[in-house]
């Protein structure tokens, strides 16, 4: 199938036009005037043919508010696309394309209500923000999770989208879905290494990628995907509780660590210092005992209970 690119439709000034077609009525009536107390059947069939000629050319009259176009055709041959804001003429038996679908509703004759697909005929050139609903997807370790999306796009190629995908808002939203699972699959909820990428601690080369993911999906389309951000991210709730206490036993983890290597750098400044000053000399089982007590103060949850010695040390 050829590839179909926008161009520019020729037309002319829209006010002009208007002005010249309402002149012509304007002597159509003053015709039928005249001819009336003639009774000419032939006059009042050419004025009534002028009318209609008339009345088939102000169909070619468009009105185009800014970002707005139409795309349109001839016998069902591209022509062009009438790109706004402005007033124009074009051939009149130019006929706009529908380039989507709007869902809606309306009642059949038993009064109930229905829904029904509305065409499209006018496409906005305008940035539009597709927020489509959550998905549940497994991300590189399996582990499911909840994520929601929220994408920023616009047409960049009316062409493309008219002729190239049946209803381009459709075709969006479904393309963005597939690219979201690929890119969340590739990546885990969350990293300890620093190397690596996770999906909680770099959203932002996360949604970089999934930018290009979609963009590579509907640039056939003649879509411009212009930002893509996560806008929910959590666990699933199968396993958010259990996820929540891994979390808080790393956390503990590294506090303790932390804690830990703190203590130990505190006993070996202490000895070096007793060491140093030549306050006390103790052999190796005392010092065993010191480090000892001093972990157990120093790395314990509660406020150590000190205990006088009154007796020899040895």
């Amino acid at each position: 199938m050829d590839e179909v690119k926008e161009f520019k439709v020729k037309a002319l000034n829209g006010g002009i036009m208007l002005l010249v077609i309402i002149a012509m009525q304007i002597g159509v009536i003053a015709l039928f005037l005249l001819t009336l107390k003639s009774f000419l059947i032939v006059s009042i069939i050419t004025l009534s043919l002028i009318e209609i000629v008339l009345i088939v050319l102000a169909t070619g009259l468009k009105v185009l508010k800014p970002n707005s176009a139409r795309v349109l055709t001839f016998f069902g041959t591209y022509s062009g696309t009438l790109i706004g804001p402005g007033f124009f003429y074009v051939n009149p038996f130019y006929t706009s394309a529908t380039v989507g679908y709007k869902s809606d509703q309306k009642k059949d004759p038993n009064g109930n209500t229905v829904p029904f697909e509305r065409p499209i005929k006018k496409l906005s050139l305008k940035a539009i923000t597709l927020n489509n609903q959550k998905q549940k997807i497994n991300d590189s370790m399996g582990n499911p999770i909840e994520i929601g999306i929220v994408v920023i796009w616009k047409v960049i190629d009316s062409a493309k989208a008219a002729f190239a995908v049946e209803n381009y808002y459709e075709f969006l939203s479904i393309q963005s879905d597939s690219a979201l699972r690929t890119i969340v699959r590739q990546y885990p909820y969350d990293c300890e290494d620093d190397n690596k990428l996770s999906l909680r601690g770099d959203s932002q080369e996360i949604a970089e990628s999934l930018k290009d993911e979609i963009q590579t999906k509907v640039k056939f389309a003649g879509l411009e995907i212009i930002e893509a951000k996560i806008t929910h991210l959590a666990y699933a709730p199968e396993i958010a509780a259990a996820m929540l206490q891994r979390q808080q036993a790393a956390a503990i983890i590294d506090a303790r660590k932390m804690i830990v290597e703190g203590a130990v750098s505190m006993v070996q400044m202490a000895l070096e210092q007793l060491k140093e000053q030549n306050v006390l000399d103790l052999d190796e089982e005392r010092k065993a005992a010191m480090v000892s007590n001093l972990l157990v103060i120093l790395c314990g949850n509660k406020d150590a209970q000190p205990i006088v010695n009154s007796g020899s040390l040895y």
